[in-house]
Order: C-alpha cells, then structure tokens, then sequence
C-alpha cells in the first residue's frame, strides 16, 4: 500500500471501541457520550476487514480504545488475531492499554503472540494518576505491568506531557523505567477533540520537558525502529530507551506508515484530518469488491502532514472527533 507521497502503509491501528473506564484529561471530556453498540464493528467484521488489510500489505497491527480490554469479549478478537500472526501473515500484533484489567489479560496476550505492549501512564504519584485519568488506581496499572513482564512481554510506558502537572513526574518514571527494563516514550499533547479544554496551557514541547532528564544524564541517539513515530535515545548511564514522539515541535509526518480504523468502521488515513473512508456500509453491504475499492481510495486521500500546530493555535480549526473514537 502506497499513498500518493511515495510512503509506504503496512501498520494499521484498530479501535475497537471508544469506551474507556478512564477519562484521562488529555483524552476526552469527564461527561463523554459513546456510540451505540449496533453502530460498532462487531468482530466478525473487524476480521473481514483485517483479511484484506493484509491482503493489500499491512503487516503490522495495534489494538486501541478507547480502552481495548474493557470490551466485552475482546479475548475471541485477540485469539482470532493471534492465528495470524502465528501463521506469518502479521509481523506484529500489539497493544496499547491504561493497564487497568491488564494483570488479568496478560496471559491471553502472550498466548496470541503479543511480544509487545504500550501501557499509558502519566505518574507514578497515586494522587496525581488519579487525577489526569479521572480515577485510574496506579497500584493496579503496575500490577498489569509486572503481570505483562512475568509472561515474556515488553512493555513501553506512554507518558503525556502535561505542563505545570506531570514535569516533576519525569526523573521518577525514569528511574522507575530503567530499574524494571522498561521502556519510556514521551509524547506531546495534541489539540484533538471537542470539549477538552485548556489545551494551550497543558502543552509542553519535550525539549523542554526533557530539560531535567538531559540535565543529569547524557541522552545519545539510536538507529532503533519501532512501527511507531518514536525517536529513540539512549539516557547514560541510566541504561533507559526513550522514544520521543513530538507531533507538535517535530514533525515527523514524512515518515507516516499508519491508517487507522475507527470503532465505527471508518478509515482515518490521518490522526490530524477529517478525511476518512467508510468501510461498514459496503462491509454490511457484502460488497467486499467495494471494501478494496475504499481502501485504494482512502490510500490517495492521505495528506502529506497535519496541520496541528494550526489547530493548537486557533480553537475553531481543533477537531470534534476524540482520540479514543480514532485509536491513537
């Protein structure tokens, strides 16, 4: 799958649903709405979808929310998923959780061939934790971590950078990271969704909210890959691997492999644009003629960057659409 700039699309990031037991500040508003069952994907027609996706090269796949693991009967999607990347067909098959039901699923993850997981985590203050995500209880997203660590599994932890609430959260997590073989992406606010508020004052770029870390330690950058828009680094002699993911500051758009699939069935070929594809009509349709038609469609609708900074900048630009109806 190539899109119009030469950019060559095998990672697909799956919704499967916009309900989270979180509602991180960053995220969506505390009062959020969510969509009716019927209007989500079931799972069968997630993996039709999945079938051509792979059939048309996409090797790599990410579960997201919302919160994956709170949709109900999300162990027949892993299982069914997990065939494919025991028969070859996928590369990759991650996650990306709040940790919250994690201790739980982490045996299941591991038996679908899950190497890997992004575990979103703000702090390691219980108090503060509780109030970025609106009543996440820290002590049972670090029982999920050791859990998913106990089964073989990597995990990276996802750390928002939140001006004047999670600065002085930096050094800990660190610490925290490197002591128990984690590790540590940061990654910038983003002006996405309606209701959401002050997001002017809660951004940071990460040149500055690395100051502390840089400050006391050497940071050398790495040749490492993930499918993902991190850059890495290596902190000395601390012996973490930060990623750095800076929509905002450094626009790394150039290097986009993604599409996403919403939990609805629409395919957004960009975080930061309204232009999608919908697949559930022709899905339900059983017209999957018509799903690869979408799908080459969809391919030349990817722009070439987002326009965030100008978002960020002017209110009535942001768009409506939250972060775990997209799947970040």
């Amino acid at each position: 799958m190539i899109d119009g700039f030469g950019r060559n699309i095998d990672y697909l990031r799956i919704s499967v649903t916009d309900r989270c037991n979180f509602r991180c500040t960053y995220c969506m508003p505390e009062q959020q709405s969510f969509l009716p069952h019927r209007d989500l994907l079931t799972y069968d027609e997630i993996l039709v979808l999945v079938e051509r996706f792979i059939a048309h090269g996409i090797r790599k796949i990410r579960l997201t929310g919302g919160e994956p693991l709170v949709r109900r009967d999300i162990h027949v999607l892993i299982a069914a998923l997990g065939q494919h990347v025991h028969n070859g067909a996928l590369e990759e098959l991650t996650m990306t959780t709040n940790g919250s039901r994690l201790e739980h699923f982490a045996p299941l993850l591991a038996s679908a061939g899950m190497k890997r997981i992004n575990v979103s985590l703000d702090t390691l203050d219980a108090e503060a934790c509780r109030r970025i995500s609106r009543g996440g209880d820290l002590d049972t997203v670090l029982a999920g971590i050791h859990a998913a660590r106990a089964h073989g599994m990597d995990v990276k932890i996802n750390m928002v950078a939140l001006k004047q609430q999670n600065e002085d959260a930096l050094l800990p997590m660190a610490h925290f990271c490197a002591e128990h073989g984690l590790d540590l992406t940061l990654i910038e606010t983003m002006p996405l969704g309606a209701g959401v508020s002050e997001r002017e004052e809660s951004y940071i770029a990460l040149d500055d909210f690395t100051a502390p870390l840089r400050a006391l330690y050497d940071l050398q950058p790495l040749t490492h890959k993930s499918a993902g828009p991190a850059r890495y680094w290596r902190v000395a002699p601390l012996g973490l691997r930060l990623g750095l993911i800076t929509p905002m500051s450094h626009n790394f758009c150039d290097q986009c492999n993604r599409i996403r699939l919403t939990t609805d069935g629409k395919i957004y070929m960009c975080l930061g644009s309204e232009l999608h594809v919908d697949l559930r009509k022709a899905l339900r349709a059983d017209t999957l003629s018509d799903v690869d038609h979408l799908l080459q469609k969809a391919l030349r609708l990817k722009p070439q960057r987002h326009e965030f900074a100008t978002q960020l900048a002017q209110a009535d630009l942001r768009l409506a659409r939250h972060m775990n109806a997209t799947g970040g």
